[in-house]
């Protein structure tokens, strides 16, 4: 199915419930719930926005959030903020895996997490031979940026799962 051009202008976003985003085009139509991405690269931010709906069809790309009217750029900032959220892990205090998910406890630069991974062999990116990347079945991002800095039990426990 072909895309129909909107006009970044008429994008309206907001959150309805709370928590959930909502788009809604002009007097056009509406979308309950929206899942917003950058396409590429991330190291753009706030380029090549692309905006999906709850079946992950896309609704509409656009090139710059810049485009977007100023509450609109708001809340897509705010909503990337939330889906690129990082933390970098500085400990791992304990990780049980269970039918093949796997329950963690870690201490990060933003305090203590714990979170709940589907599969490590999806959800477990390596970025270099010690960064790794882990995304949680929330789409929260923990990053170990050199496994080898950590302390020897934090390592021993992620040899058991990796």
């Amino acid at each position: 199915m072909e895309l129909q051009p909107i006009a970044p202008a008429s994008i309206r976003l907001f959150y309805e419930p709370q928590g959930t985003l909502r788009l809604t085009v002009a007097d056009d139509r509406s979308y309950p719930v929206v899942k917003l991405y950058q396409a590429w690269p991330l190291s753009m931010p706030g380029r090549y926005l692309s905006f999906q709906d709850a079946k992950g069809d896309e609704i509409t790309l656009i090139e710059s959030a810049a485009e977007l009217t100023a509450e609109a750029r708001e809340v897509a900032e705010e909503e990337l903020k939330r889906r690129y959220f990082t933390a970098r892990v500085e400990a791992v205090v304990d990780i049980r895996t269970e039918f093949g998910v796997s329950y963690w406890r870690v201490r990060t630069d933003k305090g203590e997490r714990d979170f709940v991974v589907q599969s490590l062999s999806e959800s477990c990116i390596w970025l270099g031979e010690h960064h790794i990347l882990i995304v949680d079945v929330d789409g929260n991002r923990f990053e170990i940026a050199d496994r080898m800095a950590l302390d020897t039990a934090s390592r021993e426990r992620l040899d058991c799962v990796l």
